[in-house]
């Protein structure tokens, strides 16, 4: 070892208690950072010990291969004996610092090779940093730290990249033991690099790509991962023809490319001629427990994968300013749009979330989901019929809500048209209930679900929520002076939209439960058409025009309408999920035709004859203006309609709607003649 001159200038002992210091705090971290790396299980603790042995063998085999056995004196012989016990030390420290045993085997990839790259350079530095400042490496030359180096990086990665290629070798024994699924990929992008290297992890192969077809002409002859590209999709036919001589026929269609609504509908159509289903990759996180599992499932094509509406990109900065940290009232909480409301906005964080519904299984459902998935969220779930005026004046007294959402209402055109007491009692005096409350406590904004059915409507139930439209807006238009004295003005905004797919009572979870029965599918008319939305896209669009809404004081009296896209025929529909179940429409299932419901309408509008159409206000949200009716006139109105519908008079009802909605008169006239 070195000797100290003791001439040369000695630390101070503040020097000596700084470097301590800074000593002392690094080695806190090594120790922190290495004991939360420990081997958590036998199969870790056992690669671990592999590469302690490892890093012994190294240092060995690097001066052998230096000088070779016949060189080795006892100096160099000394030196072995004194640094690879050191070495094997340090590398272990490493290792561990480095997480080089909690990776996988089976998926050894090159960032694996990476981070035993990291550690072994760190290793070797340190071993012959701690070797030259103790005996300047005396019997071991400079070479050697690189020998060792590539020595070690070979002898740690290449078992772990052996053991990888052996569980490929024997997946693939066993999959053509078994009889992997063929598969023809639909798009050559990164989707399709991704599901191929998927297969390539899996340890027991179900699926087996035989081709792929590009959504562009000019890749023919190129091949993805040994797949090889034979076409574009139009080119089905031929690349069917072509993988069939080979005896490579698929069995399945898998999309790995996002398409448009009209060109899955023509995919899943060809594919339905030549015997083959269609599915489409899992997301992101599916192929993340692909990899932790060994196994990948293929999703089916859904229908809203046939719609194919473009994302609309949403202002979320503007959506969370809207709800964070406020309190949020949600009537209807527990139907198909209340429950993915109160989802939405749990995530968004409010100070607190009131849940409201007259259902009492339902309301329990949806107040333990987000007692499980938002568990510190203060909420409350509170029962009650948006009819009972004085219930309703209770739950806003107590809650003081600063937001509130009314998605309540009576939806089902043939039931409402059958019972139109019910339909204005909830539809229309549910609504002012809601509405007056949400004024008498100063709310900042009142957010109304509304529905296409409202727009020109010759139904009881379109006409009820043409009716709560007419009410909100000119509560919106009145607030200013009516507003409680050093609060802002409460916003009553009206969000129109038409079907949304899933919904309860809609025709897609009839059609699937048609299905599940053999059929057949009933559709009222062969030429009906309705607008389709998802659910969530649907609840997305209206926290993005409620966001917009709350800050423009001037848009007062308008109505937001979502971007529809374009209505779809609904025996298109029904033909559509028989393909999607595998079968072929009117062969396997057939569709039977059964006449208009009651009230029922060949085709929805989004707009009024007497509407104002606006530009879009923001993506997805166009604005409609209409001229508004007088408070004291709705006032009134509702007055003969409330004692109306208590009395069960459907005549006097029906005659009231027709003479403040003049369109609803014409279409009593039509079904009387």
């Amino acid at each position: 070892m070195r000797k100290i001159d003791p001439s040369s200038p000695q630390p101070t002992p503040a020097h000596r208690q700084g470097l301590g210091r800074r000593l002392r705090l690094g080695a806190a971290v090594l120790r922190w950072r290495i004991a939360s790396r420990l081997p958590a299980s036998p199969r870790q603790l056992v690669i671990v010990a592999h590469d302690l042995v490892v890093a012994a063998l190294s240092f060995a085999m690097a001066v052998i291969l230096r000088f070779g056995t016949t060189e080795l004196g006892p100096e160099r012989i000394d030196a072995l004996v004194q640094g690879v016990p050191l070495f094997t030390l340090v590398a272990g420290l490493c290792f561990l610092y480095f997480g080089v045993h909690r990776e996988v085997w089976r998926y050894a990839s090159t960032s694996n090779l990476l981070t035993i790259m990291q550690a072994s350079t760190v290793a070797v530095l340190v071993f012959f940093l701690i070797s030259f400042t103790v005996d300047r490496t005396h019997g071991i030359p400079r070479s050697v730290p690189l020998i060792q180096w590539f020595v070690l990086i070979v002898m740690l990665g290449g078992p772990r990249f052996l053991y990888r290629l052996l569980v490929q070798y024997r997946g693939r024994q066993n999959a053509e033991g078994m009889g992997p699924i063929p598969v023809l990929l639909v798009g050559a992008e990164e989707g399709a690099a991704l599901f191929l290297r998927a297969l390539q992890h899996e340890t027991r192969q179900l699926y087996r790509a035989v081709g792929i077809l590009d959504m562009v002409r000019g890749d023919r002859g190129r091949q993805i991962l040994d797949v090889p590209v034979l076409g574009t999709v139009e080119e089905l036919p031929r690349a069917l023809r072509q993988l069939e001589v080979r005896g490579l026929r698929p069995q399945k269609i898998v999309v790995t490319v996002p398409l448009g609504g009209e060109r899955m509908r023509e995919l899943v159509t060809q594919a339905e001629r030549h015997k083959l289903t269609v599915c489409r990759l899992p997301s992101l996180t599916d192929f993340r427990q692909a990899f932790d599992d060994g196994r990948l499932e293929l999703r089916p094509v859904q229908l809203e994968d046939l719609l194919g509406r473009p994302q609309v990109v949403l202002d979320q900065a503007a959506i969370d300013a809207l709800v964070h940290g406020r309190r949020v009232l949600i009537t209807g909480a527990g139907g198909s749009i209340g429950s993915e409301l109160v989802r939405q906005i749990a995530r968004l964080g409010p100070s607190r979330l009131v849940l409201v519904d007259s259902g009492e299984y339902n309301l329990y459902a949806i107040d333990h989901e987000i007692a499980a998935r938002h568990a510190e969220l203060p909420r409350a779930a509170l029962l009650c019929d948006v009819r009972d005026r004085e219930r309703v004046a209770r739950i806003f007294a107590e809650h003081q809500p600063e937001l509130v959402f009314h998605a309540a209402a009576l939806k089902h055109v043939p039931l409402v048209e059958l019972n139109p007491p019910e339909g204005v009692l909830t539809n229309v005096m549910g609504t002012r209930n809601i509405a007056d409350a949400a004024l008498a406590c100063g709310a900042l904004a009142m957010v109304q679900i509304s529905t296409d059915k409202a727009v020109n409507p010759t139904n009881v139930m379109g006409a009820t929520k043409r009716l709560a439209e007419f009410y909100c807006q000119a509560l919106d238009l009145e607030a200013p002076t009516l507003a409680i004295k050093g609060r802002p003005p409460t916003r009553f905004m009206t969000v129109r939209f038409g079907n949304v797919l899933g919904s309860s009572g809609s025709v897609v979870p009839m059609f699937q439960k048609q299905l599940e029965q053999g059929g057949p599918l009933t559709v009222t008319h062969p030429d009906i058409k309705r607008y389709f939305m998802t659910i969530r896209e649907a609840v997305e669009l209206v926290l993005q025009a409620s966001a917009h809404g709350i800050r423009d004081d001037a848009a007062r009296g308008r109505i937001f309408v979502l971007d529809m896209g374009e209505p779809v025929r609904i025996v298109d529909v029904a033909r559509q999920m028989i393909r999607l179940a595998g079968l072929e429409p009117e062969k396997d299932v057939a569709i039977s035709i059964v006449g208009l419901r009651p009230g029922e309408k060949l085709y929805e509008e989004l707009f009024d004859t007497a509407e104002q159409r606006l530009p879009a206000v923001v993506p997805g949200v166009m604005g409609a203006v209409f001229r508004s009716i007088e408070i004291e006139r709705l006032l009134r109105a509702f007055e003969e309609l409330g004692e109306a519908a208590r009395q069960g008079d459907e005549a006097a009802i029906r005659a009231v709607i027709a003479r403040i909605i003049p369109g609803y008169a014409s279409s009593l006239a039509a079904d009387a003649a």
